[in-house]
């Protein structure tokens, strides 16, 4: 506010002179017309000095100023000055960042709105093949893998994916995206290899075991067949032998389930046009045998699209699911089973029953190996806890998932999704 009286007087000392100039010589307003302009070249020189400075990006000391002058200059210096110290501050940062980054195991790329690579750390730059001149480069063009490729356009990052390392096919790479910021995302590409080598060794080592145990069950199995035949055996025998038979039974009833696993885990995909209806009415009739005189299951095949697929990796998986239905609900109670299409054109197959249903901390976990739910039942319910596994496999091998809906006490509801490329 000082500055400002400055100025004013520094008008008014000006002014008072002219008039009193005027009094004696007159021409009062040509006499204040020259003072205005001279006051008006003073003013521009002095923002034309300091539009050069901030065009320079450099200013001299605001001490060297007088008036309201000095108030500007010292308040962009402030400014100039806190955006220096801003600027330090975030260069650490970014520098500790980039330390950081450069010290993961794992590969870390930030990428652009168009997939364009901003940034790359060390790791990234060995596993990935990528290089410090590739700033810039869509990264499709350098890592020209379909899965990948199609995994950036899907843009459905809450999956990941696994790749082979364009830098060496023996190493497996785990994919997963971040988006962050204004259109920025960051590629994250964990090595993996040890893990998928232990996930295939323990997948041959349950399929070999299986595999082994089949031939000695067999012949188990066929010698209490013969003695459980003979007319003379004991009455305390016979029972043991039923017994020893009933668990011979599970017990390759597990083997084959792990099998199954074991294949659906190994075997290449094949695509076939599945006739559903002829299927579904198959798997129906079948599983309408098991139940000896009821006839529970009702069939509704809503429309005559077939799916493209495996016949007989669908047929387990839809067995699986209606043999769940049948076990797990009151012999009296009706079991439906329908084929859809919705109007996206995505089909589905669902299994509904009127059964015990399922608590809501059990959904997330039944399609684990082996999981079964603790709940409190008049009889015990037979099975090898894989055939939910089996189901779950099935579907992801054939682009579908699978949805769950329970109430206890009411039932539940199954629906295995396809998408709609899969119609055929």
């Amino acid at each position: 506010m000082d500055r400002w009286q400055r100025e004013i007087k520094i008008v008014i000392a000006l002014v008072l002179p002219a008039l009193a100039l005027s009094y004696f010589i007159g021409h009062l307003s040509q006499i204040l017309l020259c003072i205005s302009v001279l006051l008006l070249i003073k003013q521009t020189l002095a923002i034309n000095e300091l539009e050069s400075w901030l065009s320079r990006g450099a200013f001299r000391d605001y001490r060297d100023r007088k008036g309201i002058w000095a108030d500007i200059y010292y308040h962009l210096w402030k400014i100039k000055k806190t955006e220096k110290k801003r600027k330090k501050k975030l260069s650490r940062m970014i520098d500790q960042f980039r330390t950081s980054t450069n010290a993961l195991p794992d590969a870390a790329v930030v990428l652009g709105e168009y997939a364009e690579i901003e940034w790359t750390n060390k790791a990234a730059r060995e596993v990935l093949g990528l290089k410090r001149s590739d700033k810039g480069q869509r990264i499709p063009n350098l890592i020209r893998a379909p899965q990948f490729v199609q995994f950036l356009k899907a843009q459905d990052y809450q999956q990941k994916i696994c790749i082979a390392s364009p830098v060496n096919d023996s190493i497996i790479l785990q994919i997963s995206i971040v988006p962050y910021g204004a259109g920025l995302r960051l590629l994250l590409a964990q090595d993996v290899t040890q893990i998928k080598n232990m996930e295939r060794m323990r997948t041959d080592f349950v399929a070999n075991v299986s595999h082994e145990l089949r031939t000695p069950l067999t012949v188990l199995r066929g010698y209490l067949e013969t003695l459980l035949e003979m007319d003379d055996v004991p009455n305390g025998l016979e029972r043991s032998f039923e017994s020893m038979a009933a668990q011979t039974e599970r017990m390759q009833h597990l083997i084959d389930d792990l099998l199954m696993l074991a294949k659906l885990e190994t075997k290449a995909r094949k695509f076939e046009c599945v006739p559903m209806r002829g299927l579904l009415e198959q798997i129906c009739q079948e599983s309408d045998l098991l139940e000896k005189d009821e006839r529970r299951i009702e069939l509704t095949v809503a429309t005559d699209s077939n799916l493209q697929g495996d016949s007989q990796e669908l047929q387990s998986a839809f067995t699986n699911l209606l043999v769940n239905a049948l076990k797990y609900s009151p012999a009296t109670s009706p079991v439906k089973v329908g084929w859809h299409r919705r109007p996206d054109g995505a089909l589905y197959l669902e299994v509904e029953d009127f059964g015990e249903g399922i608590a809501p901390a059990d959904i997330p976990r039944i399609t684990e190996r082996f999981y079964r739910a603790e709940v409190k039942r008049n009889h015990k319910v037979a099975g090898t806890g894989l055939g939910l596994a089996i189901v779950k496999h099935v579907l992801v091998r054939h682009d579908a998932k699978l949805e769950v809906e329970s109430q206890q006490g009411k039932g539940s509801r199954f629906r295995c999704l396809f998408p709609a490329q899969r119609a055929c």
